[in-house]
Parts: structure tokens; C-alpha cells; sequence
């Protein structure tokens, strides 16, 4: 468990880039380096995670962290991988950000960006060797990359897994991928019934309850944000600010909005930045309610389906199915990686050397990423 923490916590310090960036981390971590999990279960997770509300990079970090250490190492990644932006931000929810260099920052956050490129690229050419084995595969990647592209929100996220996990089904049982035992060696699909009634009364009573106290009010509003937002933090805000409607100024939604992207770590705690600001006569506590209730409707609804997952992996019936839905997650994972990762990052020509001279670094001699972040900083100082 505290190894679990450890990690996740010395992640959190360096992890920029949203969520394909984390997952790039995660992957060269987890799977390449430590071997906590093996790729097809990664690949797996992403594509679980895809399909669920929240904060999918948070939710893949529990995942690993359950997978290591059961529900105290889950929530030890939890708190390490978040911890680092939690903290940041309820600091500049207190603090004056005038004082903040923008021009320091600024070198700092494209040093960050162009680590993201080179680790998404080491995490998506990983996945796609892995997936990718053939003419069929690489089509359901190509399809998957497009219809995100130009997709947005929850469609863009779910329709493509499920399309290529159809046609994947049907090729399964036209073939006949089945023996006379399947039946017996078949896992029971059912999901978590404690843990998904748990995330439905949450959902129902707290409305009722949220007139008591304002740190419930508070609570609710958050929760029912984390239980809707498909496509990670820069769609909770949106989402946040018709329900803070009188409660926080429109310049404060920028102000989170913008110090969110400052930090590293999940989007999501842009939340600990607004707590702070509702309850300004006891931001901490505003900062941690704020945080637990949009990651909690995640977290429940990721162990409600975890075992139904697995179980559904595990049938021997939708081997080609799940040969389809891990090429569909390298395709996601991909045009992640295009837009917003590259598009955000690369600048000038410089840029494209930097991050080819980094990415052989980091394939082919093994450097640390915290040397190659170090050696990142140095060149964006250099040129601007």
C-alpha cells in the first residue's frame, strides 16, 4: 500500500498533459518498468474507464493501484496521484495569484507538454505493437482515431468501442470460437450490487440533504457533477457552473480553470480549487469536500463493473470482440495523442528535434523521465 502511494504520489509531482499524457505515464510505469499489471489488463482498464463517468486517467490510477494492493492500495493511488494538485490548487484558492511569475510559468508548463508528447508516443507505439496484429486490427484503429477526431463528448468516447466490439461479437460466433465447455468455464457477468446501490443512493438522497449544511451542499453539487461528465475535466466545468450559479463569481471558474492547466496531476481537482472559493471561512474543508464527492461517483461505478469486465474478457466467446475493443483504445489513445497532446505542444521546429531527440532517449538509452524532464526544462529556458 505505502509503495503504492509512493509512486502515484512522485507521479502526481510531474504528470502534465490531461489524461492520454497519464495514461502514457501509467503505461511506461506500471506495465513496462514495474510489471504491476500485464498490457492486456491495462488496455483493458483504459477501455473500462472510457465507457465510465469521471476522471478516466483517476479511475485507471485506482485500478492499478487495486490491482497491487486491493481498496487500500486503490485509494492509495487515489491520494498520491492527487494529492500534489489538490494541494496547489487550494493554495492559489487562498493566495493572491498575482504574484505568480506568468513568464516562469509559462517556460515551465511547454517543458511539461513536450515530456507529455514523448511519453504518449512511447505508450501508444507500445500499445499498438502489442494490438495491432493484424489488417483487421489496424482498421478498427484507424476507424476509432477518426470517429474521435471528429466526435466530442460522450459519443466520441463510447460509440466507437462498442461498434468494433459488435462486429468483433459477430465474427466471434460466426466462427465458432467456442468449445462444448464454454458454458462451464463461462465467468457470471454481474456487476458489484453493494457498491453500484451505493453510488444511486448518493445520487438520490443527497439533493434531499444538501439543504442541512452547506459543506453537504457543497458535496451534492460535486457529486452530481462526477456522476455525468464523460471526456474528463475540461467538460466538468461547463458543467459546474450553471449548478455554482450565485455561489461563485464567473471570473473564479476562469481562474480554476486556468490554474488547473498550471499543475500536474487529474483536471478534476480543478474542484478543490471552487470548494475553497464556496467556503471561504474554511477553504480546506471546502477544497477537500469538493475533491472526494466529483472523484467518489467514479471510483463507485468503476468497482461496480470491475468484476463484469473481467468476467466479460474472460468469455471465451468474444475473443475476437476483445482483440477489436483493444485496437479501438489504441485508436482513442492515439488521437488523444494528435490533438490536444501534440497540437498544444509542438511550436517551432526546435520543438520537433527536442521531442525526437528525447523520445530516442527515453526508447532507446533508458533515460529516467525526471532527467529527461530536467533535460526539457533546460532547452525551453534556452529558447525563450
Amino acid at each position: 500500500m505505502f509503495e503504492v502511494l509512493i509512486r502515484f504520489f512522485v507521479l502526481g509531482l510531474f504528470s502534465f498533459g490531461g489524461p492520454a499524457a497519464h495514461i502514457g505515464f501509467f503505461q511506461r510505469e506500471f506495465v513496462t518498468k514495474r510489471k504491476w499489471l500485464s498490457e492486456n489488463d491495462f488496455t483493458q482498464a483504459v477501455a473500462l474507464c472510457q465507457f465510465l463517468p469521471g476522471p478516466a486517467s483517476s479511475q485507471l490510477g485506482m485500478y492499478i493501484g487495486f490491482k497491487r494492493a486491493g481498496y487500500l492500495g486503490a485509494a492509495s493511488a487515489f491520494a498520491g496521484f492527487t494529492f500534489p494538485s489538490f494541494a496547489l490548487l487550494t493554495f492559489l484558492a487562498v493566495a493572491s495569484a498575482d504574484s505568480i511569475n506568468t513568464d516562469v510559468m509559462s517556460v515551465f508548463i511547454q517543458a511539461a507538454k513536450l515530456l507529455a508528447v514523448i511519453v504518449v508516443a512511447d505508450a501508444v507505439w507500445g500499445m499498438a505493437k502489442k494490438n495491432l496484429t493484424s489488417a483487421a486490427t489496424i482498421g478498427a484503429a484507424i476507424l476509432t482515431g477518426a470517429w474521435v477526431t471528429f466526435s466530442t463528448g460522450l459519443l466520441g468516447q463510447i460509440i466507437p468501442i462498442l461498434v468494433v466490439a459488435f462486429v468483433g461479437i459477430l465474427i466471434s460466433y460466426r466462427n465458432g470460437d467456442t468449445s462444448s465447455n464454454d458454458k462451464m468455464k463461462t465467468p457470471k457477468i454481474m456487476p458489484h450490487k453493494g457498491l453500484l446501490a451505493s453510488f444511486f443512493v448518493l445520487l438520490v438522497s443527497l439533493p434531499l440533504m444538501s439543504s442541512y449544511s452547506a459543506e453537504l451542499g457543497l458535496f451534492n453539487i460535486f457529486y452530481q457533477a462526477g456522476s455525468f461528465v464523460f471526456g474528463g475535466g475540461h467538460v466538468v466545468l461547463p458543467l459546474l457552473q450553471p449548478m455554482l450559479e450565485g455561489m461563485i463569481q464567473s471570473d473564479d471558474f476562469l481562474a480554476a480553470y486556468a490554474s488547473a492547466q498550471l499543475v500536474p496531476g487529474p483536471m478534476f481537482t480543478m474542484a478543490s480549487y471552487l470548494g475553497a472559493i464556496v467556503l471561504p471561512q474554511s477553504p480546506v474543508i471546502g477544497s477537500v469536500v469538493a475533491t472526494i464527492a466529483v472523484f467518489l461517483p467514479g471510483a463507485l461505478l468503476l468497482f461496480a463493473f470491475l468484476s463484469t469486465w473481467e468476467a466479460i474478457f474472460a468469455h471465451s466467446k468474444l475473443k475476437v470482440a476483445i482483440t477489436f475493443v483493444n485496437a479501438s483504445v489504441v485508436g482513442l489513445l492515439a488521437s488523444a495523442f494528435v490533438s490536444p497532446v501534440i497540437s498544444s505542444a509542438i511550436i517551432t521546429w526546435q520543438d520537433v528535434i527536442a521531442v525526437t531527440i528525447g523520445y530516442a532517449l527515453l526508447k532507446y538509452k533508458n533515460i529516467p523521465v525526471w532527467l529527461l524532464a530536467i533535460l526539457l526544462g533546460g532547452y525551453t529556458i534556452a529558447i525563450h
